[in-house]
C-alpha cells in the first residue's frame, strides 16, 4: 500500500507554521492503523464509519485498503460520501424520518440502504425513495432498534411494501468501551446472541454491528462498522487494542505561572464527554471555552492510557507547542474545517472534514 504522498505547494509547512488550535495527524500512523484493520477485516467484512472521522479524503485512503462498504450517521455524511465517488455501498446507520435527500442519492447512481426499526421509519424509506434497507436491533443499548423478537415482523411488513431487506444490524456500543476483555467478550457474545435470533427471523445476506472496540471478538458480524480505528482516542487506549494514537490538537503554550500553564484550545476544540484531554508527562486540569489549563510535568514518562509516544512536556514557556490527545475522536474532528497530516514535523497534505454538519 502506497504512504500518504505530499499534496501541498512548496515550501512545506511546518508544524511550528500552523495556527493554533489545530488537529495533525501522523501520517505513518495512520496508514498502520489502516493496514492493521484491513488484515484484520479484509474488504467488505470491514464496513467503516466515517462519523468517526467526516472526511472523505481519509476514506479515500480506507478504500484503498479495499474497503468499498461504508458506514454513516448522517445524511450528510452520505450526501458527501457519494458526491466523493464512494457510493458503492452506503449504509445510513440510524433511523431517519425524512429519507427525501436519500432518495435523491440513490437516483444520482450510488447504492444507499437506511437503518429502519418502526412502520414509521419504513414508510419514511418508502417515500423518500430508498429501495434496501436494514432491520435495526436493540441489543442493549438504549438507543435506536427495534426488540429483537419484533425483528422478524418488520422484516415482512418491510417486503411486503416492496422494500429490499438486507438483514439486520446492531450496536453492542453499551461493551465496546468496557476495559476488561473478558467482560466486553462476553457482553459481545450476549448482543449478537439477540442479534442472530433476529436475523434468523428476518433473513437476508448481512449482520453488521461491532466497532473498534469488539472489532476482535465479535466473531458473529458479517462486517464490523468500526471507525476510530484510524485515528484513536485515550479513551479506546484504555482498551489495550493495537492501534496507535495517530492524531492530536496542536496548541500554544499563552500564559505560565509558577503553578500551571495555559494552552489555547479549550472546549470547543474537544469532544469532552469522555473526560479531559490528555497531554503525555503533564496534567489536565480543566478546559474552558478557549483555554486548557495544566500541570507542566518535569519530563517523566507519561501514565496516562494514550498510547502517544511523541516527546513529554516538561517545563514549558510562553510560545511552545504542545500536543494535546482527545478522550473522543468523532466529535473533537466535528469541531474542526480541516486535518493536517505530518510527516515527522512537516505538513504533507490537508484533508478537508468535508461531512461535518447535518
Amino acid at each position: 500500500m502506497a504512504p500518504i504522498e505530499a499534496h501541498v505547494k512548496e515550501p512545506l509547512l511546518k508544524l511550528e507554521d500552523l495556527p493554533t488550535p489545530a488537529i495533525v495527524a501522523d501520517a505513518a500512523r495512520v496508514e498502520a492503523n489502516l493496514a492493521l484493520m484491513a488484515r484484520a477485516h479484509p474488504g467488505s467484512a470491514l464496513r467503516p464509519h466515517v462519523k468517526a472521522h467526516k472526511s472523505t479524503a481519509l476514506a479515500k485512503r480506507q478504500a484503498a485498503h479495499g474497503h468499498r462498504t461504508f458506514c454513516a450517521a448522517t445524511v450528510r455524511e452520505v450526501e458527501g460520501m457519494a458526491a466523493a465517488g464512494l457510493g458503492e455501498d452506503l449504509l445510513l446507520a440510524n433511523e431517519t424520518l425524512d429519507a427525501t435527500r436519500l432518495g435523491e442519492v440513490v437516483r444520482s447512481g450510488a447504492r444507499v440502504t437506511v437503518a429502519v426499526d418502526s412502520i414509521e421509519t419504513i414508510e419514511a424509506a418508502l417515500s423518500g425513495g430508498v429501495p434496501e434497507v436494514l432491520i435495526d436491533v436493540n441489543v442493549g443499548l438504549p438507543r435506536c432498534g427495534c426488540a429483537p423478537e419484533q425483528a422478524g415482523a418488520l422484516g415482512e411488513e418491510a417486503r411486503r411494501r416492496g422494500l429490499r431487506v438486507r438483514g439486520v444490524m446492531g450496536y453492542e456500543g453499551h461493551i465496546v468501551g468496557l476495559p476488561e476483555r473478558d467482560r466486553r467478550e462476553a457482553g459481545c457474545e450476549a448482543s449478537m446472541q439477540m442479534l442472530l435470533a433476529a436475523h434468523a427471523d428476518v433473513g437476508g445476506d448481512i449482520i453488521s454491528a461491532g466497532g473498534t472496540g469488539s472489532y476482535d471478538c465479535n466473531s458473529w458480524a458479517t462486517e464490523i462498522q468500526a471507525g476510530s480505528y484510524a485515528l484513536m482516542d485515550t479513551a479506546y487506549a484504555q482498551l489495550g487494542l493495537p492501534f496507535v494514537q495517530a492524531f492530536f490538537v496542536l496548541s500554544t503554550v499563552l500564559s505560565v505561572s509558577s503553578d500551571y500553564a495555559i494552552g489555547d484550545a479549550g472546549l470547543k476544540c474537544f469532544g469532552m464527554d469522555h473526560g479531559n484531554p490528555a497531554l503525555p508527562g503533564a496534567r489536565v486540569l480543566f478546559c474552558s471555552d478557549e483555554h486548557v489549563t495544566f500541570v507542566p510535568g518535569r519530563g517523566e514518562k507519561d501514565r496516562s492510557p494514550s498510547l502517544l509516544d511523541w516527546e513529554l512536556v516538561g517545563p514549558v514557556r510562553v510560545g511552545d507547542r504542545i500536543r494535546l490527545v482527545p478522550a473522543h475522536v468523532d466529535p473533537t474532528l466535528a469541531y474542526h474545517e480541516r486535518l493536517y497530516v505530518a510527516d515527522g514535523d512537516e505538513i504533507i497534505d490537508e484533508w478537508e472534514i468535508d461531512l461535518r454538519g447535518w
